[in-house]
């Protein structure tokens, strides 16, 4: 088929360009053939609390990336639409996170589908997003009417979606990301980022915000009971919200955490994402809501355990005493969570069932998915 995804990109940095383009691959290694409309301006400055939008790392080869579509710029709207409309693309695929995008997308979609034939398949990361501004309901209203079906990864998002529509929705789990390289020993990560391979650390991973609870992770950080097991905490993305950075400086202060605490406050690049995961024993993800979490997926990938709080779909794909422990978002079960995670012998099992779990996040069964909902 002639199919194209619509979202973002190389040189767009992060979890919706790694989704995409991983997705783009794996369609083409099933013979369809992708071209990916990525953004030429994705948010304007005051939607991006970041330090860049964009990556130093090389183009991923063999993709077919189109840097053309404004956020921001109708009249760009109608002439990416009108070329989708013309170069009659059996399926249009695009990733849905956020209202603000909705006008765009809809216009595009709305033109795209003119010439009676495209299929549209909307892959829902929120379609109720988790800051909420004015018009959000509304852009998401128009956003769904050209779209013919939608897939979500978790059962939370799918509930979400059928408050907006009838229209054809299902749900299959986040697949693995398994684009970041193979592990390596910790011994070697840990040399990589200057720790000592004799302690044991644990991973918060991703951009800083103010519902992923790194607030609750800090506070469980601060229980006696972690500070005796000589257990230290690895902190690898950077701030989104500088209210929040400086609330979780306060609290690191407070508690004098700061020998225990590490700070890598920097977009990670793809390249070392490997590293932070091969360095520790533990990735814990202790958000106040959630819908699913790529970060999931990345553990998975390099077969780590995890403790995630039960908000969302993250219990969906932990289970509980297999391949890790599911607390709820406070300080204290947290960190009875991770005290668990380090007693001898809690997860008996652990290699066994983080290699079973994995199978059930493929790509292909992800694509088989989407290709179902509209055809």
């Amino acid at each position: 088929m002639k199919i194209a995804i619509l979202g973002s990109a190389h040189p767009l940095r992060g979890g919706l360009a790694a989704f995409n383009e991983r997705l783009a691959f794996q369609l083409q290694q099933s013979g369809q053939e992708v071209t990916i409309y990525s953004f030429s301006l994705q948010y304007p400055s005051f939607l991006f609390p970041g330090k860049t939008q964009y990556t130093e790392e090389p183009a991923p080869t063999g993709l077919n990336i189109k840097t053309v579509v404004n956020s921001v710029n109708p009249l760009n709207w109608l002439q990416v639409g009108n070329e989708m409309n013309k170069a009659r693309f059996d399926l249009i695929i695009v990733k849905y996170w956020l209202p603000f995008m909705g006008p765009a997308f809809g216009t595009i979609l709305r033109k795209a589908k003119k010439n009676k034939h495209t299929k549209v398949v909307c892959v829902v990361d929120n379609i109720i997003p988790h800051e909420h501004r004015p018009g959000d309901k509304q852009f998401t209203n128009y956003f769904i009417k050209p779209v013919d079906a939608f897939v979500t990864m978790s059962k939370d998002v799918l509930k979400d979606v059928k408050t907006f529509t009838t229209k054809p929705s299902y749900f299959t789990p986040h697949p693995i990301y398994d684009s970041y390289s193979e592990a390596v020993s910790k011994q070697n990560a840990c040399e990589k980022l200057s720790m000592d391979p004799n302690k044991k650390y644990m991973l918060f991973f991703g951009f800083i915000r103010e519902y992923k609870g790194l607030d609750l992770l800090l506070e469980a950080m601060a229980d006696e009971r972690i500070r005796s097991a000589g257990i230290e905490l690895l902190v690898a993305g950077e701030y989104y919200d500088k209210a929040v950075e400086a609330n979780n400086n306060s609290i690191i202060q407070k508690h004098g955490l700061e020998k225990v605490v590490h700070l890598k406050t920097d977009f990670i690049p793809n390249s070392e994402v490997r590293y932070y995961f091969c360095a520790v024993d533990l990735v814990v993800q202790p958000y106040k809501h959630a819908t699913q979490s790529g970060i999931t997926q990345i553990a998975f990938h390099f077969e780590k355990p995890m403790v995630v709080t039960n908000v969302g779909g993250l219990a969906e794909v932990v289970p509980d005493g297999k391949v890790g422990f599911v607390a709820e978002p406070d300080p204290t079960s947290i960190s009875d969570a991770i005290l668990k995670f380090y007693a001898p012998g809690s997860l008996p099992n652990l290699h066994e069932d983080i290699l079973n779990e994995k199978k059930k996040y493929t790509w292909e069964t992800f694509t088989d998915v989407m290709m179902q909902a509209v055809f």
